[in-house]
């Protein structure tokens, strides 16, 4: 594997370092695409948690983000963004409906909802006539959201409650289930979100948004009734994306530095970055959780805390000290262990930006 972009030597490692040629290139592609097919970009911030990016990504057009907590929605509006989709059933109780009120007053802000429950608690936290909801569908992935023809129901419901029903909305979560099947499940995105609208419809009921989201399935599923899309890891790309196809290698714009640190024990070496930088996400197909580019894609097969154990065979280890980047299996818990993101150029560095929204996980 080769990713071209190198790394400055001042850098502490372990670092989120990204490379900035990279990182607008892919700001610009998909902003470039959907526009090209009639399609609103809304990206998914949860990915870089960065006011930063966020501006990258709405100079190049975006319609507006999209979050995934209470908290991340604060940190953007507080940041400028006025329009903000938290794409999320919120729960809400105790001080989250106190807050998303105030947020209500900041920014023109839509939220997920997928049972009469939680609408009723949106409105018992007196969002009624503050927001719009979209009515959240299941689409394959099983994780949240209605069954295809119940999405009319729902949003009948809801709308009797007092809720402005804005749209619906799904996530193919499913398009990562294995390496071939970001296919399908751009394909179920497009089908049954059909199904949700027309169930809308027969009740009198425009759908309005109809929003599907993530980066292997965006480009997919960017057709009609599709007239939103919500990918996040995009921006950066990650050893996923890789293997699912929705990446080449010149489009990994992030990667973990790293230095080694020993290399005592034959057959391996040891990185300072391990479970509190990389993560831990491992899909079932797989190997390891990260991979090194400067190594030919050295898997670092196991970790502790702040080692990571990388195989190298027969390989004649780097000396201990050199600096070598980790492209991570899923970037975006990668981003929230960071504190800041390493902007590079031409192997320099030239700016440090502040990881804004980490954390803020309520």
């Amino acid at each position: 594997m080769q990713v071209d972009w190198l790394l400055p030597e001042s850098v502490s490692t372990p670092a989120l370092v990204v490379d900035h040629g990279a990182l607008v290139a892919n700001v610009a592609t998909m902003a470039s695409r959907m526009r090209e097919r009639g399609i609103a970009l809304r990206p998914h911030a949860k990915t870089h948690k960065s006011l930063d990016v966020a501006a990258l990504q709405r100079a190049h057009g975006a319609a507006g983000l999209t979050v995934a907590t209470v908290g991340e929605a604060e940190v953007f509006a507080a940041g400028g963004h006025d329009d903000l989709f938290i794409a999320y059933p919120v729960a809400a109780q105790r001080d989250k409906a106190e807050r998303l009120v105030r947020l209500s007053g900041e920014t023109r802000l839509s939220l997920g909802v997928d049972s009469v429950q939680g609408a009723e608690l949106l409105v018992a936290g007196g969002l009624g006539g503050r927001i719009s909801v979209l009515v959240e569908v299941d689409t394959g992935g099983h994780r949240t959201g209605v069954p295809p023809g119940d999405a009319g129901r729902l949003a009948e419901a809801v709308s009797d409650l007092g809720l402005e029903v804005g749209g619906i909305f799904t996530h193919g979560g499913h398009g990562y289930w294995s390496v071939d099947a970001p296919g399908g499940a751009a394909r179920d995105e497009v089908e049954r979100l059909a199904v949700a609208a027309e169930s809308l419809a027969v009740r009198g009921m425009s759908a309005g948004r109809v929003s599907a989201g993530s980066t292997p399935t965006a480009l997919g599923s960017a057709s009609a009734p599709v007239n939103e899309e919500r990918p996040g890891t995009y921006v950066f790309n990650d050893r996923q994306q890789l293997q699912l196809g929705a990446a080449e290698p010149a489009q990994v714009a992030l990667a973990v530095a790293a230095t080694v640190v020993s290399t005592a024990v034959a057959g391996q070496m040891v990185i300072d970055a391990g479970s509190k930088s990389l993560g831990s996400d491992r899909p079932p197909w797989l190997e390891g959780f990260g991979i090194i580019p400067e190594l030919g894609g050295a898997v670092v097969t196991s970790m502790s805390e702040c080692h990571g154990i990388v195989a190298i065979g027969d390989r004649t280890p780097p000396a201990v000290g050199t600096m070598l980047r980790v492209v991570p299996n899923h970037v975006c818990p990668v981003v929230n262990l960071f504190d800041e993101i390493v902007l590079v150029d031409g192997g320099r560095l030239v700016d440090r930006w502040p990881v804004s929204a980490r954390g803020h996980l309520s």
